[in-house]
């Protein structure tokens, strides 16, 4: 879930031109996949929230926690390129991605650190949170990475220059405000944030969240909301096509996308940036997608499939 989540998700105001948009990519895409509970739950306060810092009581992530299927995972499928000089040239070349796993692993043994305030444009936040988890002890913050990982190899095979905001190499965050800046520096082509949600069971399915219009302080998003809006639905559509998994059955009128305008990862961002929620990791359906390392590589690939999507227009 966002690190810096403590506000309920915003009301769509065009889910109708979003559905529209979404049916059209997943069409271009040689049809949507069919899998999962479509439903028709309205959007609901989410349960498992990590807006606190502290992590779930039956849950303490580690890098000792378990990595389900971590050894049945297959290897990335690279899109046909060329090695010269040492560097892969591609469909990518001179395109720069930043992958931003959510969350950190060790996280909840820096509970102080990552509460720390910091500024998000139009309020303060939280520096980081813990994430959520499976209720087997599958941290939500191994999956980003795993996760990150795949799709990082999947872009890199297609010549892009990918830059992960953080690789198991700190020990706790980045905070919401640095990964914002990390991609800015970078002038990325495109930023997305890894995460999966921790809501009720019988919450089914992925959203990706974009930014919304927000004017404060530091956070600027007018040269940003379009192209984000792009990248989110080539992402959502592909992603379907993909994993087979349904858009969102709780969060998004069941298009797939969630527009936000309290997650300071995106309000401080210069460059195009979408959250995606590959599943809710407290629904038991959904989990053992979640913790299945051919599943996860299907999720990496459908990303990458959109990002592709959306830099080569």
């Amino acid at each position: 879930m966002p690190y810096d989540d403590s506000v309920s998700p915003t009301p769509h105001r065009r889910p109708l031109f979003v559905a529209v948009a979404l049916a059209a990519v997943c069409l271009s895409a040689a049809g949507c996949g069919a899998g999962g509970d479509s439903g028709g739950a309205q959007a609901r306060p989410r349960q498992g929230s990590s807006a606190t810092s502290a992590a779930p009581p039956s849950v303490s992530p580690s890098k000792s926690a378990p990595e389900p299927g971590k050894t049945s995972a297959s290897p990335p499928s690279a899109s046909p390129s060329k090695t010269t000089g040492g560097r892969v040239s591609g469909p990518l070349s001179g395109k720069t991605v930043v992958i931003d796993p959510g969350h950190n692993p060790d996280n909840h043994l820096h509970t102080r650190e990552i509460s720390r305030q910091v500024d998000i444009g139009t309020t303060h936040k939280e520096c980081d949170t813990t994430g959520t988890s499976t209720d087997s002890g599958y941290p939500e913050a191994r999956f980003t990475l795993d996760v990150s990982h795949r799709l990082r190899a999947l872009l890199q095979a297609q010549g892009a220059k990918v830059i992960l905001t953080y690789d198991d190499d700190r020990p706790y965050g980045p905070c919401v405000d640095e990964r914002a800046r990390i991609g800015n520096a970078a002038k990325a082509d495109a930023v997305v944030s890894v995460h999966a949600d921790g809501s009720a069971v019988g919450n089914r399915g992925f959203h990706v969240i974009l930014p919304a219009l927000v004017h404060g302080g530091a956070a600027d998003t007018s040269k940003i909301v379009d192209p984000s809006r792009d990248l989110g639905t080539r992402i959502a559509g592909l992603f379907v096509r993909a994993t087979g998994s349904a858009p969102s059955n709780y969060i998004g009128g069941n298009t797939g996308l969630d527009t936000r305008s309290d997650l300071g990862g995106l309000n401080l961002s210069t460059v195009p940036k979408v959250f995606i929620e590959c599943g809710n990791m407290r629904d038991p359906k959904d989990a053992a997608l979640l913790t299945s390392a051919g599943w996860r590589q299907k999720a990496a690939q459908g990303i990458a499939d959109g990002i592709t999507s959306y830099l080569n227009g």
